[in-house]
């Protein structure tokens, strides 16, 4: 409650528009970030997984806190002991796996910086480096979109301007712009919006057709072809409550801890469907649409809805539910690529809805281009 008395205070120091604040470089925000796992062994505890590899939940909630970092960096106001602006993750457009290269006891750096502004809204690009000798080595590159909002969280907020400097910042600038209206492009195309396209079409047919029992001349006698799943047959599912140990100063949850506990769950997802060991490839197109209040029930819901040679595309739904109401609404949706260290089954649709769904776990792993060779040594867990 102080907090939040004190956060009314800084209402003064907001900006009534973009064109009363100063434009800031792309080096004004940029930050690197050691993380001692090499020389603090009590720190590696909390980053290993059962298999004495690094669990990569807590990278994307350490991700997570470096991008609002930086974001207030941006933003920062000399004359003002703490920031007028309530920084929060609005999506994660993309995480891409540049090696599977991670020990537990190396040391982990990250670094990253604004890289394009809007009015309201920022896009943050940070990447993972590891050391290994006297160099660190690119593990991966993150794309975040995070959103101002006033001091208490109560509206929008306008954000300092940013100025390319030199031809590199100025197509990083532009890279920004396209994805904006790639994400627009990307939304207006979506499958809740629009009917699948004919090629699309096609394939769920086909694949209606290849389900058929060839033994019965009827449209309900459906049989699996061989090395084929039910997509049904593919769901976990998990519950959390909601406590304070994991919130914000607005009495919410923080949007690192929802990534690590959907990450987990649809990383257990891809290693009981596909039968040994699946590695994170890339993460993608992460919405946050709605906060998650402290108290609340956080439901999970993965399964998986695509799948291609050794390759698992997972889906991990989110809702909430507070113990008064039996109300359910989404607060994420969450797209994982895992890749196996095998050959994984097919997945089929039985419904309707499920094709969908198959469908929409296609374009996310269409959207990841050419496939990822990964290197055996230290992969990414959970």
């Amino acid at each position: 409650m102080k907090a939040m008395e004190e956060r009314k205070l800084l209402h003064s120091f907001l900006a009534k528009s973009q064109e009363g604040l100063p434009p800031r470089r792309m080096k004004d925000s940029y930050i690197e970030v050691l993380l001692p796992l090499g020389s603090q062994p009590a720190l590696r505890e909390k980053y290993l997984t059962f298999q004495n590899t690094i669990r990569f939940g807590r990278i994307l909630e350490d991700l997570d806190s470096l991008g609002v970092l930086i974001c207030y960096m941006h933003n920062k106001i000399p004359s003002a002991n703490m920031s007028p602006l309530s920084i929060v993750t609005a999506l994660v457009d993309k995480i891409d796996m540049c090696k599977s290269g991670l020990s537990s006891e190396q040391d982990i750096k990250f670094s990253g910086h604004v890289s394009w502004v809007g009015k309201t809204s920022m896009e943050v690009k940070m990447q993972m480096f590891q050391s290994h000798g006297n160099d660190f080595s690119p593990v991966l590159d993150a794309t975040f979109v995070m959103v101002a909002r006033d001091s208490e969280n109560k509206g929008p907020a306008f954000v300092n301007p940013l100025i390319p400097e030199g031809p590199e910042e100025e197509e990083l600038f532009r890279q920004g712009e396209l994805n904006k209206g790639r994400r627009v492009a990307f939304s207006s195309m979506s499958l809740l919006k629009m009917a699948p396209n004919a090629k699309e079409r096609t394939t769920i047919h086909e694949m209606f057709l290849s389900t058929l029992d060839p033994k019965t001349i009827s449209f309900r006698s459906r049989v699996l072809p061989p090395n084929a799943v039910w997509m049904e047959d593919s769901k976990l599912k998990s519950l959390e409550v909601c406590h304070p140990q994991e919130r914000n100063i607005f009495n919410r949850i923080f949007g690192g801890f929802l990534m690590r506990k959907a990450y987990e769950l649809g990383w257990a997802t891809a290693y009981n469907f596909g039968g040994s060991r699946p590695f994170v490839v890339a993460v993608d197109d992460i919405m946050f649409q709605k906060p998650v209040e402290v108290g609340s029930l956080l439901f999970l819901s993965s399964q998986v809805c695509f799948t291609q040679d050794k390759y698992i595309q997972v889906r991990v739904h989110s809702e909430v539910s507070s113990l008064q109401s039996k109300e359910h609404r989404t607060t994420n949706v969450f797209h994982f690529t895992f890749m196996s260290e095998k050959d994984v089954p097919l997945v089929f649709p039985r419904t309707y809805g499920e094709s969908m769904l198959y469908l929409d776990g296609q374009r996310h792993f269409k959207s990841m281009g050419v496939p990822v060779v990964m290197k055996k040594e230290y992969r990414v867990e959970p």
